[in-house]
């Protein structure tokens, strides 16, 4: 109802305009139905979920965006924390700055991110503590997030308005790596939510790599690339099989175990040493478990818990065992009452075209490698038009200056500007922008140097117009560039994986109940073999009750062997490196299998389980140090040397051989006197000699002369063979092609042709190459060849029986290794 005008009299003041109501009916159950869908659209879009290119959500990209567009670099200094959430919440973002400053800190923890994105300075916190204030820590952007935010100057992406309509921003960066998938992430919508591990960086890109030049790549093809997660915190994952469910449909979950050790504290102590933990899992907590359990009778055997934890050393948490307790027990039910051993669920939601979608790893890949096509192709136009546009003003440039005298002339006899424009464009046939550019031209550069100047210039931005033509019009070479710019932030950036991976399940049985104290867990000591594949896996055979290896109906893959040892559940083994050095291990926590099914695929990393850090150490072969034979090893510059068998000390690794600078180990295995000793050179050159001829050493020697090498060539192979059906395998190829894409010519001869020589001597030949080869890819000596590719799937060798000088067989694809079979 509207009220009636209130009355005034004359000469009064005026009164407000009437109040004008109007009320609308409208249904609840639909207002809160629009207002529900509203609210989630924004936070699922504008919030919580992250895009699929780039892998940020839109506060984390606004916060990288305007620390770039503020100049904070990497070679400039620091500045305040709060300065950058001023700019972000003022100019970007319209919430609150306590959302911005978590996202930011999020950015700089490297215990959160695989690949951190932000350098902080200050207290950013811990997985136990948060971070100081804004007003006390500092940030500037890392190397790596110059990576995300490059080329955006050069309309590699579209730009959105800002809230307020008076800025523009990004609404996705470049992304020179997959983000998403390198550092995970997590965050909570309405009705869905998404949570992602981090990967390895360097094992993600070759993984893209694959999947860019091979389209139809396969998930199990992917997964040789990218065997799982690589977490920040390193631990170890149990059991791959929630990984590869999360891998094929976008959900799943594993199990991810601490990285522990049973040490001696004292000399009657012994103390379980955790040096890493599970993801997002901090000391705090585990201690707090700890002390929890033990109160509640939980948890038995404990006498304390001590943090060594230090910047310098990193985690250190030292569990002490009272005596007559198993640490082996004590840590069996530490993993199943503390979060030692925590679960970790994989959803992988994120936004594709502004729509949250559930993907999977082959999924999340062509959609990144789609952004970077995508963006590739807009830079690579965006500086075509560039070039162009230079081109054509030094072309009108070369012209004024070959004909100075008369464009001085003309502009000195037009009236004003816009005249002598015009009669320029008239008498030396110019465009308006050549025209207006050599008006504005100054007299410095009419010189004869500028001149050739120009004309370097306009060479030059031909030939660059030419290729990026040429490169906009074939998208194979744009797919190439994409492949070549990601292997080239992978080995910028790339670190070596932290997170050990096995395929048998660890898990603990679940928490039930209250437990007293814990029962003997401890594995029986009972025989076992070892066997290590030329792939690098390792498993352990139980042989109990005399059980005997069967060999398998079928080949799959990591089949071929490259070494096996009989020993005990605890016994004592060395590994011996291509560095030269030994390690020692038990073989009590590799995955154990059946001998009625010998599965290596199911083995652990050997150079993961082992623990080598430097990425170009593998491991050459294992060994019993109770064995009777000598170890025989060969090096790359041709040195043999046999290590006496008592030479073997007590520590838990050691020096073999003292390597020349630049020299590697190739080959190892116990050789007595009567065994062949057998060196294949990558100029085909083969040499034997009996063991005998080599005297055995100490570990500090350097060893002898082995094989006399020709000029620029090194040994491929080094082995010990003995008794009939010796086999010498021999693939050819050519140093001028990339490794791995020309597969070679193979054959396989009887080790019986090749004559025997003295040691040091050259040897004799033993491949004949063809036109255009120069170099042996490969090389083996031993019974029952087996080969397999480079993901450790079956290959097919060529018949035997072969001359020692033929030229082989053309191969259908590239070999990775060649071994012995399982038996």
């Amino acid at each position: 109802m509207t009220p009636p005008p209130a009355s005034r009299s004359r000469g009064s003041e005026p009164s407000a305009a009437p109040i004008t109501e109007r009320i609308d009916d409208v249904d609840l159950a639909d207002e809160m139905q629009g207002s529900f869908l509203e609210y989630a659209y924004s936070v699922i879009y504008s919030r919580a979920l992250p895009d699929a290119r780039d892998g940020l959500k839109p506060v984390q990209r606004r916060i990288l965006y305007m620390m770039s567009e503020m100049g904070l670099r990497p070679d400039r200094g620091h500045v305040k924390s709060a300065r950058v959430v001023g700019e972000v919440m003022g100019k970007l973002h319209p919430h609150g700055d306590g959302a911005i400053y978590d996202a930011l800190v999020r950015l700089a923890q490297d215990f959160t991110l695989r690949v951190p994105l932000v350098d902080g300075h200050g207290n950013f916190g811990s997985l136990d503590d948060g971070p100081a204030a804004s007003r006390y820590t500092e940030a500037r952007l890392r190397p790596e997030a110059m990576a995300m935010v490059d080329n955006l100057d050069e309309d590699v992406v579209d730009f959105v308005p800002n809230y307020d309509n008076q800025l523009t921003q990004p609404s996705v960066l470049p992304a020179a790596f997959p983000n998403l998938l390198v550092n995970g992430a997590s965050g909570i919508a309405v009705g869905m939510a998404t949570n992602m591990a981090p990967h390895n960086l360097i094992e993600m890109a070759t993984a893209a790599r694959h999947l860019l030049e091979n389209p139809e790549a396969t998930l199990e093809e992917l997964m040789a690339f990218v065997p799982g997660p690589d977490l920040p915190t390193g631990g170890t994952i149990v059991g791959l099989d929630g990984v590869r469910e999360a891998y094929a449909t976008g959900r799943g979950s594993f199990r991810t175990r601490a990285k522990v050790s049973i040490e001696p504290i004292t000399a009657r102590k012994t103390g379980i040493v955790v040096t890493e933990l599970p993801y997002l899992v901090g000391p705090e907590k585990v201690i707090e478990k700890i002390k929890d359990g033990v109160q509640s009778k939980k948890l038995a055997g404990i006498s304390d818990v001590t943090d060594l934890t230090d910047r310098r050393n990193g985690l250190r948490l030292v569990i002490g065992i009272k005596t007559g307790f198993s640490p082996e027990a004590v840590l069996e039910q530490l993993y199943r009452f503390t979060p030692l051993e925590d679960g970790f669920s994989i959803n992988a939601v994120a936004l594709v075209e502004g729509r949250p979608q559930t993907l999977g790893l082959v999924d999340l890949i062509r959609v990144y490698l789609d952004h970077r096509i995508a963006v590739v192709t807009r830079r690579s136009a965006y500086r075509l038009a560039r070039r162009q546009e230079r081109l054509h003003l030094v072309e009108g440039l070369l012209i004024a200056i070959l004909d100075i005298d008369e464009v001085i002339q003309v502009i000195r006899t037009s009236d004003d500007a816009e005249a002598a424009r015009t009669r320029l464009i008239d008498v030396f046939d110019l465009s308006h922008l050549q025209a207006e550019y050599i008006l504005e031209l100054r007299l410095r550069r009419l010189t004869k140097f500028s001149r050739i100047e120009l004309e370097t210039e306009r060479d030059q931005l031909r030939a660059e117009i030419a290729e990026l033509e040429a490169l906009l019009a074939d998208p194979a070479r744009v797919r190439a560039a994409v492949g070549a710019e990601l292997d080239a932030t992978a080995e910028r950036f790339g670190t070596p994986r932290r997170t050990l991976l096995t395929e048998a399940s660890g898990a603990a049985a679940p928490a039930r109940g209250r437990a007293s104290a814990p029962v003997s867990l401890e594995i029986a000591d009972a025989p076992c073999r070892v066997l290590v594949s030329t792939t690098g896996r390792a498993v352990r055979v139980e042989l109990a009750d005399g059980a005997t290896i069967a060999a398998p109906s079928r080949r799959s893959k990591h089949d071929a062997i490259l070494a096996a040892v009989d020993s005990t559940t605890r016994g004592d083994l060395l590994a011996v490196t291509s560095k030269g050095r030994f390690v020692r291990f038990s073989p009590v926590d590799l995955p154990s299998v059946p001998a009625t099914s010998v599965q290596l695929a199911a083995g652990a990393r050997l150079r993961d389980y082992l623990g080598l850090t430097n990425v170009k150490e593998r491991v050459i072969t294992i060994l019993d140090p109770t064995g009777m034979a000598p170890l025989a090893l060969g090096t790359r510059q041709g040195v043999v040397k046999r290590v006496a068998t008592d030479a073997w000390p007590s520590r838990p690794d050691g020096e073999v051989i003292a390597l020349k600078p630049g020299d590697e180990v190739v080959g190892a295995a116990p050789a007595a006197d009567d065994d062949e000793l057998v060196f294949i050179t990558t100029d085909a050159q083969l040499l034997h000699f009996a063991g005998d001829q080599v005297r055995p050493q100490g570990l500090g020697a350097g060893g002898m002369a082995g094989i006399k090498l020709g000029a620029g060539a090194s040994v491929l192979h080094f082995g010990v063979v003995r008794g009939e059906g010796v086999a010498v395998v021999t693939v050819s190829g050519s140093t001028q092609t990339i490794a791995g894409a020309d597969p070679g010519r193979a054959k396989v001869s009887d080790f019986e042709q090749f004559p025997g020589k003295g040691r040091a001597t050259g040897g004799v030949r033993c491949h004949a190459f063809l036109k255009g080869e120069d170099v042996l890819q490969l090389a083996w000596a031993g019974a029952n060849p087996l080969a397999v590719g480079a993901d450790g799937s079956s290959r097919t060798l060529p018949e035997g029986g072969a001359r020692r000088d033929a030229s082989g067989t053309l191969l259908d694809s590239p070999l990775g290794s060649v071994g012995t079979p399982i038996a």
